[in-house]
């Protein structure tokens, strides 16, 4: 299974709470992207990390 949309998803909060003067709930967005990567990075089975070996490539 793809996990891109979690990726998505938590930019998309990241870029709203930057956007809306929020940025204890940016950092946290990005604290728990990089959390995400690494949990995912970490599971067996191939490409589960976008933009990584195996997974697709992910759009900054």
């Amino acid at each position: 299974m793809s996990h891109t949309w979690i990726f998505d998803m938590l930019r998309d909060l990241r870029a709203y709470a930057l956007a809306n003067g929020l940025p204890a709930v940016a950092a946290k967005a990005e604290e728990t992207l990089r959390v995400a990567e690494a949990e995912i990075a970490a599971q067996p089975g191939p490409g589960s990390v976008p933009g990584r070996e195996g997974g697709p490539d992910r759009a900054h």
